[in-house]
């Protein structure tokens, strides 16, 4: 069953590399007669017109435009008066609903995509409904003489709601992960501004299978990148952890040499180490490698020393950098990328480097040309 979706997929990637093909959405809006209604394209932070059209004596009209995917529009009568709909390369969407409350009074037939976003819009209004309500209880009780038993209760009800619609969101992604209206789902807020799903997980499931059917959508592109910087935050917070439980002092890292034996970090304890990450085949590593050998010189003798970790998968690239560059301190990497090291001290680029003091502690990080001999100059004087 799985060998098959996946066929499906991709026979689904391939057809919609195509040209654009037409789709529409008609209906009637009952109350809206005379009035214009529009068809915008939602971009992120931006829309784009793509059709528009006078409604009819009678409530109706019909819109019309081109997609090659599926892509979020908005039928709107103005900034304050509008739905949202996610409409695929094909469909012949049909909207019925009033003008007066269309936001929240309408059906949408003949689109997948906008019905699933109509449930998000529909589950998150009846979830705040319910918080404004408890809200309103804090304010309205507070003259109560059991008022503080009575907000202990509300606040627990608060809570769970927040919470029970928070697992609807995370469900909804995982039971729709190929589908656009995920991002939706990802971005609803409450109104302190913070994100409802701050499960990194469930982010992850949304930007890997969106960007594999998606890439060329803005949305996807968006949530790709926001997954990306959640997870560089929550690396340099496990980084600071690592730090706190060694006591102020960097992870230690235990990586082979170029003669094949293990060599600590830590067993440099004692000396001013820069712990410098680098790759022999790349080409800014090999420009700082000549600074590196510069300060070495001068200031091995005071006590200072350098523990390079090498992120390449070429042991002979490696290799033949180290004797080019005259590297003649401690060298280590496993040629798999060293991934373990990279990962506790959150490597984002490469060169890139932390110098330790005697204890292990952090003293300094990315310390590049001049900067380093200042700062070495001022430990080491």
């Amino acid at each position: 069953m799985k060998k098959l979706f996946f066929a499906v997929a991709i026979l689904f990637l391939l057809y919609s590399c195509g040209e654009k093909t037409n789709f529409s959405v008609s209906g009637t809006i009952n109350g809206a007669g005379g009035k214009m209604v529009y068809l915008n394209e939602l971009k992120v932070g931006s829309q784009i017109p793509v059709d528009s059209v006078k409604v009819s004596n009678k409530g109706q009209f019909e819109l019309k435009g081109n997609a090659t995917e599926p892509t979020f529009y908005l039928l709107k009568f103005n900034d304050n008066n509008f739905v949202t709909l996610l409409l695929d390369s094909t469909e012949q969407a049909t909207v019925t609903g009033s003008y007066k409350n269309l936001p929240s009074d309408y059906t949408v037939k003949g689109s997948l995509g906008s019905k699933l976003v109509k449930e998000l819009n529909t589950h998150y209004t009846d979830v705040k409904h319910q918080l404004d309500s408890l809200k309103s209880l804090f304010n309205t009780h507070k003259g109560d003489a059991n008022y503080d038993s009575e907000r202990k209760q509300w606040n627990e009800e608060y809570v769970a709601l927040k919470n029970k619609h928070a697992a609807y969101l995370k469900k909804f992604v995982m039971d729709h992960p190929f589908s656009l209206a995920s991002v939706m789902a990802l971005y609803q807020k409450w109104d302190d501004g913070n994100f409802i799903v701050q499960d990194l997980h469930t982010m992850k499931v949304a930007a890997s299978a969106l960007s594999a059917m998606y890439p060329n959508s803005s949305q996807v592109k968006a949530l790709h990148s926001n997954t990306l910087d959640i997870m560089r935050q929550q690396n340099n917070q496990k980084m600071t952890q690592l730090i706190k439980q060694a006591g102020q002092n960097s992870p230690d890292i235990t990586l082979p040499n170029p003669e094949g034996k293990d060599v600590s970090l830590s067993s440099l304890r004692g000396k001013y180490v820069l712990v410098q990450f680098w790759a022999g085949q790349d080409r800014d590593s090999r420009v700082m490698n000549p600074v590196l050998v510069a300060n070495y010189k001068k200031y091995h003798p005071k006590g200072f020393d350098i523990y390079q970790v090498s992120i390449d998968t070429s042991r002979t690239a490696w290799l033949n950098a180290i004797q080019q560059d005259h590297l003649s301190w401690t060298n280590v990497g496993d040629m798999k990328g060293s991934v373990q090291a990279v990962r506790n001290y959150n490597i984002q680029t490469i060169p890139y480097n932390y110098l330790l003091g005697k204890d292990g502690s952090i003293l300094a990080k990315n310390l590049m040309g001049p900067a380093l001999n200042n700062t070495l100059q001022k430990y080491l004087k």
